[in-house]
């Protein structure tokens, strides 16, 4: 799950010096998704079609679509705000996937992981600070993605059970590609040169931090998993800082050690709690 988040706030960089310098958000996430079929491809050669074939069809065209709301809201927001913004009010979607994945998933969600989250959205309340400065547009559609990543992430859980993580982010491709290509033709124009490497650059970072997230929740409780997306925070400071300019005022450092207090004291308490209950099975070569 670190390991994606990172990936994805190097996506993120890469989206908002391209809005920067230009490119319309409609054309990037479309760009984002073709080139991630594109990297898909050989996979889905090579695995052949009875082991692409899935009876979860269904599954697979509702996450298209709420996949391609929090797509485009998401690059519109990175396109308005700066990163360490988006991501703070990105921090909802674990809120509403926790919620959702007691209430729909049936999964056990102790205390320890209520606390996580709970702290989590608090520190994250400390860096947007709603009533006290105002939410522009893109704050507001940077919420309005969290929404639909939370639903999301319990459509990639539901599919796990079942689905390969290679078989997950291949249809979402697959079937996204079409869906955002749509309110791209309506502004297209050709990106500009020096452009294309940035843009060429999407592919394999989405899809390599997508079989990041995919294999994470299909490896533990998506409750247990959530708490790790708070780390997108530090990656997204620190790449708005180096890349952008962006310094984070003081309430954003605030928050975040809040937020990376608390999840590391709850993760580490889960993890002693998952020892003492199988010591000799805690760790197993297939999960290293």
């Amino acid at each position: 799950m670190v390991g994606s988040c990172g990936l994805m706030s190097v996506l993120a960089a890469i989206a908002r010096h391209l809005a920067l310098e230009g490119l319309h958000p409609n054309m990037i996430a479309f760009f984002r998704m073709a080139l991630a079929l594109i990297c898909m491809l050989p996979w889905a050669y090579r695995a052949g079609w009875p082991n692409i074939r899935t009876d979860k069809f269904g599954l697979y065209c509702f996450r298209a679509a709420i996949s391609t709301g929090a797509l485009m809201t998401w690059f519109w927001a990175i396109s308005l705000i700066p990163l360490a913004e988006v991501t703070a009010l990105g921090f909802m979607a674990p809120i509403f996937a926790t919620v959702g994945a007691a209430l729909f998933l049936k999964e056990t969600v102790r205390a320890r992981r209520w606390t996580a989250t709970f702290i989590g959205f608090v520190g994250a309340l400390i860096i947007v600070r709603p009533g006290i400065i105002e939410m522009s547009l893109g704050s507001w559609l940077a919420l309005l993605g969290a929404g639909f990543i939370g639903i999301s992430i319990l459509n990639i859980k539901t599919l796990s059970r079942t689905e390969s993580p290679h078989k997950i982010v291949f249809y979402m491709n697959l079937l996204m590609t079409p869906i955002a290509l749509i309110p791209a033709l309506f502004i297209w124009e050709m990106p500009a040169p020096a452009l294309w490497g940035w843009i060429l650059a999407m592919g394999p970072i989405a899809v390599g931090g997508h079989l990041m997230l995919v294999n994470a929740y299909a490896r533990g409780d998506a409750s247990a998993i959530v708490p790790y997306d708070f780390s997108r925070l530090l990656f997204a400071v620190v790449i708005g800082w180096v890349a952008f300019g962006e310094v984070a005022d003081s309430w954003t450092w605030v928050g975040a050690a809040v937020i990376f207090s608390s999840s590391l004291f709850i993760s580490r308490r889960e993890a002693l709690h998952k020892n003492t209950r199988s010591p000799t099975t805690a760790v197993r070569p297939t999960d290293a």
